[in-house]
């Protein structure tokens, strides 16, 4: 379905006629069922070797497709629905055939079936060598127009530029990894698909310099944007980045946040019949908002034209760094700074009064937890308890008004009423986003409601016989479906099965559930055989084997089965660990009593004791095993020690936009412990912990 579609063929009264007397037409949604639209589009993919919207699919009487493809002209669209309505009245047997060879490979390329494989080092040094080859070094990004953000390869290449940050034979990838973020994200904040006066970013740009975008906003990529760029800030120090990711938050509870504090769907593109017409400027409107000596610089800053960028227009962009555009200005780069937020406050109260484009107001369940999600994370590493308050409303009104009483989830609420069952990521992103609450809390609450839909995700869309999830239900709205599609892979968003494997590994490090460690080897054992053919389409999901196979990194960690949290935070020159145990556990102290017993220590990435280490006083008893005294730490207490140096690792990065040619390389440190409790003790782990 497509406004262009719509105008053109459906409300043609000709064509809306043959539509009416021969066929039964069904409009679908694919935001709330995309179940249904990814079966679908994988019959048209099939046909065309390439699909995308408008979908314009023909089924036979059990909902089989037998034909499809996108975008037809009215005399094409007339002439297709003539010459189906023939052959079905003619040749009916050649349309069903068709769709049951469709139906039969759609449930291949569905199948799971088949030997496990195992996934490491090797699939992860080919995607990143991938996503590093597609990297376009002039103007960031991946691939050529039109220009995506890619949000799950970013993700990946932050993972990639932490874990291999650590020595010298994977140090050189690491930086590479780093450095295409970092210009990536500071040539999009820079260009025409950043709402520089509002916030937030449009959903593509149709060019690679990322100029001219299509104005339509998602909620989706709001909320990956914003965990991007709060990562990134965190991991080069970039504070343009921290700027950006304070845009975009602030945006969405300003504009897409409902009453009852949840999110809305998305923004369209148009008002007053024209794409983009609400974000475009010319100089003479900045002089009527800004008087004629700030418009002035602001003209000279955003490049706005008298010929314009667009359509005689000018999409505001700064193509020169804030220092270069500070010197040229002769401004310092602080000034600079303070006007630029006031003249964006001044256009956003100016823009207020134009007609706005259409908001969906939909509210669905997974892009609310994807956005839940990045304000918890976002509410950490920018320090902003606001954010998690926001996060915490935000998910206390989904579980109020997206759920069932017996906790199966809605996929959509609109209007005061929820509708449509929940899909397997609605499940999955949101247990995902209680768990990010769980960590920023510390309230069982949160664990508790990620165990209760992670126990319905797995129950519900598991296939018991082939492994991995399904999408959705046999069943949709009452329909059955002719087959039950999977989303395996990465596209847009991440998929629901790569979200799926992270909630289960942070589920079994934090409970010591041993089935959601089992779960998550058999899903990357499922998915092996693809991820061995094509990485490159899996790179969320490979983010979350690499956190379950080599342990989460940052600077909260779990053991003992999640009966220990540790969280490091820097005070100075100093680390400070601050330990909470279960009731009922204690772990080591630094001196035990007994030769065998693991001591608590603090060492750096090589073993090596920290210096001038405080630790608390232990307290001597004795526990149910063991007749003889121990030396024990419980409850929660507080260790600290003299930090590490902090090194710096160089970049080649060309990107002017960009605060240095350094980026703070984060510290990390081993926090190794024993947990024992009055019937046993767990094997010595090591937790690391990093600071920035």
């Amino acid at each position: 379905w497509c406004h262009v579609m719509e105008r053109e063929s459906f409300e043609n009264l000709a064509i809306a006629a043959l539509m009416n007397e021969h066929f039964i037409s069904v409009k679908v949604d694919r935001e709330q069922l995309p179940d249904v639209d990814a079966l679908y589009m994988s019959a048209v993919q099939m046909i065309n070797g390439s699909g995308g919207w408008p979908m314009s699919s023909f089924l036979d009487t059990q909902g089989r497709p037998f034909y499809g493809a996108t975008y037809f002209p009215p005399s094409e669209f007339t002439a297709l629905l003539q010459r189906i309505t023939q052959l079905w009245a003619e040749q009916p047997e050649r349309l069903l055939e068709q769709a049951a060879q469709l139906t039969s490979a759609i449930n291949r390329a569905n199948d799971t079936r088949g030997q496990a494989r195992a996934v490491g080092e090797l699939e992860v040094t080919r995607a990143l060598a991938t996503a590093l080859t597609s990297f376009d070094t002039d103007h960031g990004g991946f691939g050529t127009a039109p220009k995506f953000p890619r949000e799950s390869t970013l993700y990946f290449l932050l993972d990639q530029a932490q874990r291999r940050a650590k020595d010298d034979t994977s140090n050189a990838s690491a930086v590479a990894a780093l450095s295409a973020v970092d210009q990536t994200l500071s040539q999009m904040s820079a260009g025409g698909i950043h709402d520089h006066i509002g916030g937030g970013f449009h959903r593509y740009a149709i060019d690679s310099q990322w100029l001219v975008p299509h104005f339509e906003k998602m909620l989706y990529n709001q909320a990956a944007l914003a965990r991007i760029y709060a990562q990134a800030y965190q991991l080069t120090g970039n504070t343009e980045h921290r700027r950006t990711a304070t845009r975009i938050l602030n945006y969405v509870m300003r504009d897409m946040t409902s009453p009852d504090g949840m999110f809305y769907s998305a923004t369209d593109a148009d008002s007053e019949g024209e794409e983009g017409k609400y974000f475009i400027w010319t100089p003479e409107q900045l002089a009527e908002v800004l008087g004629e000596k700030d418009a002035e610089l602001a003209r000279t800053y955003w490049r706005v034209t008298g010929e314009g960028n667009f359509e005689g227009t000018s999409i505001l962009h700064t193509p020169e760094s804030l220092d270069t555009m500070a010197a040229t200005l002769k401004l310092s780069v602080s000034d600079l700074q303070k006007r630029v937020d006031e003249w964006s406050d001044a256009l956003r109260i100016a823009r207020e009064q134009r007609e706005h484009p259409l908001r969906d107001e939909k509210i669905i369940s997974s892009w609310n937890g994807m956005m839940i999600s990045a304000f918890a994370s976002s509410a950490v590493r920018l320090e902003n308890q606001r954010y998690l308050d926001v996060a915490i409303r935000a998910a206390n009104g989904v579980w109020t008004h997206l759920r069932h009483t017996d906790n199966t989830l809605f996929r959509s609420y609109y209007d005061g009423k929820a509708s449509i069952d929940g899909t397997q990521a609605d499940y999955a992103y949101l247990a995902q986003a209680f768990v990010m609450l769980y960590d920023a809390t510390r309230s069982r609450l949160w664990l508790d409601r990620a165990l209760t839909l992670t126990e319905k995700m797995n129950e519900r869309f598991w296939d018991l016989k082939n492994g991995a999830y399904y999408m959705g239900a046999s069943v949709v709205s009452g329909a059955n479906l002719s087959s039950r599609p999977k989303n395996l892979s990465d596209n847009a968003i991440p998929s629901g099965n790569s979200v799926a494997l992270r909630v289960l590994s942070k589920l079994f490090k934090r409970t010591g559930t041993p089935r959601y460690e089992a779960l998550a080897n058999q899903l990357i054992g499922t998915l092996g055989e693809r991820i061995a053919q094509q990485p490159a389409g899996f790179y969320y999901l490979l983010t979350g084997v690499e956190e379950h196979q080599s342990g989460e990194h940052g600077n909260l960690q779990y053991g003992a089965r999640g009966a220990v949290r540790a969280k490091a935070r820097k005070d100075g020159h100093r680390i400070i660990i601050d330990v909470s145990l279960a009731d009922g556990w204690h772990i080591n102290s630094h001196t035990p009593l007994q030769d065998y017993l693991i001591p608590t220590q603090l060492t750096d990435e090589s073993g090596n004791p920290l210096s001038a280490v405080d630790y608390p006083q232990a307290t001597i008893q004795k526990l149910g095993f063991q007749r003889a005294e121990l030396s024990l730490f419980d409850k929660h207490f507080a260790l600290s020690a003299t930090l590490p140096n902090i090194k710096t690792t160089s970049a080649n990065t060309t990107d002017e936009h960009a605060n240095s040619n350094h980026y703070p390389h984060s510290t990390t440190v081993l926090l190794q412990i024993q947990a024992c409790n009055d019937k046993t003790c767990l094997a010595p782990e090591k937790l690391p912990l990093t600071v920035f």
